[in-house]
């Protein structure tokens, strides 16, 4: 097994640093991930360990105003270049690494704020994947900003909190993990969350979902209690709006009690198991079949 870091140019030139995990033997297929806001992409190393173990190599790298493409701690939470720029990190990272495997599967995972990427992403880029991946997610349009107070805000709603961030898993230790992380917790500035509102439009749109390839599969997972999608009602629209526009492989796991981060979350092992067995049906696929 190998892990690495480098960084690549966006397309306006900025620095986007990016983590790549590597299995020991046979490269089998490509999950590049999108992480979600307030925190960065090393946190999925230990939760995605079974799919390196299977043969996945795994690119993630740390969006604009996050992790170690932060130039510092003041620069956490902005979006140089606007939401629209962190789409087109996105396809510039898959571009590469269509080069470095050329011939493996490749699947997207975005979560939360990633998700919504990869919402925009797949309007524009289908042609570049060969699975999609939602964690997290929700129509963005159905969704309210954070209010003040930031992430920490979404989770009031939560009975008898033990902390403002458990709206992210029922586990303790991971909550804690999280609070305990410098580059955890802080949420986007105005002009940054705006810009993602803006972004977004195209992904709501039918004509923008329209142009997602029809034989794109896609697989959405969620926590039935996360605060994100509103008990579902925020994101079985999602799934509807993407069969309405004639997608015809769309997978669903929606697992009872879950909260916000089911990677992180008490069945774990249940998701992972779930993901990784999909992945394994989209690059096992053979193509036009």
């Amino acid at each position: 097994m190998s892990d690495e870091t480098f960084s690549f140019e966006g397309a306006d030139g900025a620095k986007i640093f990016t983590y790549r995990w590597r299995p020991e033997g046979r490269v089998r297929g490509v999950l590049q991930l999108s992480h979600g806001m307030g925190e960065h992409a090393l946190r999925y190393r230990k939760p995605l360990q079974p799919l390196i173990d299977s043969g996945i190599v795994i690119y993630a790298d740390d969006h604009r105003g996050h992790g170690r493409t932060a130039p510092n701690k003041e620069a956490l939470g902005a979006f140089p270049g606007g939401f629209a720029a962190v789409v087109d990190d996105m396809a510039v990272l898959s571009l590469l690494i269509r080069r470095d495997h050329p011939q493996s599967k490749l699947v997207l995972l975005g979560h939360s704020m990633g998700s919504f990427a990869a919402q925009i992403y797949a309007v524009d880029h289908s042609a570049l994947i060969d699975g999609l991946v939602l964690s997290g997610s929700a129509a963005l349009d159905m969704l309210q900003p954070p209010r003040p107070g930031g992430l920490s805000s979404i989770g009031e709603a939560m009975p008898k909190p033990r902390t403002p961030f458990d709206w992210l898993s029922r586990d303790d230790k991971e909550v804690d993990a999280y609070i305990a992380d410098p580059l955890c917790g802080f949420t986007v500035n105005q002009e940054a969350l705006q810009s993602m509102f803006v972004a977004v439009a195209k992904a709501v749109d039918p004509a923008g979902i329209a142009r997602i390839r029809k034989d794109l599969p896609i697989y959405i997972f969620a926590g039935d209690k996360d605060p994100i999608n509103a008990d579902l009602t925020r994101l079985l629209p999602l799934v509807e709006r993407y069969r309405e526009a004639g997608i015809r492989d769309i997978a669903t796991d929606f697992y009872s009690g879950g909260r916000h981060e089911m990677l992180n979350e008490t069945n774990r092992d249940e998701v992972v198991a779930n993901l990784k067995a999909w992945i394994e049906r989209v690059i096992t696929k053979k193509t036009g079949s």
